[in-house]
């Protein structure tokens, strides 16, 4: 099962833009722990370096939707500003979105179609005798590349995959890009309302909540 989901900052200040960066690597550590496979497909940097305004990664696991239930959602951060010392504010928020209705574009050779040709020269002359060109098409997308790079047909058809596969992916970020346009009320909706996770200081550690969970849970095994 694949998901994709998105970590924002909102239009928050560069404070949200920071807690964007220390959320993503306790993620991706979560991540990792719990065996989801994860690849990260945009990022967004911030206004000032180790910041980001948003990082959108796709995650494969059979277990992704169980892994998710503790992460969709606002987060907050408890903290002092290290960027303006003078500030009151302490309350930090960030949100975390299933990005729907998107699927990504899975490149398969089998699923792309070639032509042969021969090579054309200016004015569409043909330069050889033999079908050296190649026109890749790739079936699902309808994306084609024309390869005459070589005399070989082999060697041209080996570039035409790689290209054909640039182009496509190219696309399907396209794609990303105009969903996410679609679904910037995320980054202008950041619930402040229950956050459903809770960080608190400079070494961002996780709620008190949690941890009382967890220490109760040590407790009944133990009696």
């Amino acid at each position: 099962m694949e998901k994709l989901i998105q970590i924002t900052s909102g239009r928050g200040p560069l404070e949200c833009q920071w807690v964007v960066a220390k959320v993503l690597k306790v993620f991706l550590e979560e991540a990792k722990n719990n065996k989801i496979d994860y690849e990260i497909i945009h990022r967004e940097n911030g206004d000032e370096n180790l910041t980001l305004k948003s990082v959108t990664l796709l995650l494969k696991s059979k277990n992704v939707n169980e892994f998710l239930k503790n992460w969709l959602g606002s987060i907050c951060w408890i903290g002092r500003s290290t960027f303006r010392k003078l500030h009151k504010r302490s309350n930090w928020f960030i949100g975390i979105f299933e990005l729907e209705g998107l699927e990504k574009i899975n490149f398969n050779e089998k699923d792309i179609q070639f032509q042969t040709t021969r090579s054309q020269g200016s004015g569409g002359q043909n330069v050889n005798k033999v079908n050296t060109a190649v026109r890749a098409t790739h079936v699902p997308t309808g994306q084609s590349v024309f390869v005459q790079d070589s005399r070989s047909q082999l060697e041209n058809k080996k570039l035409s995959i790689t290209r054909l596969k640039e182009k496509v992916l190219e696309q399907n970020i396209i794609q990303l890009q105009k969903r996410m346009q679609e679904t910037w009320n995320n980054h202008l909706n950041v619930q402040r309302g229950s956050p459903i996770r809770t960080f608190s200081g400079t070494d961002f550690k996780k709620n008190y909540q949690e941890k009382s969970f967890k220490n109760r849970e040590i407790n009944s095994k133990t009696n």
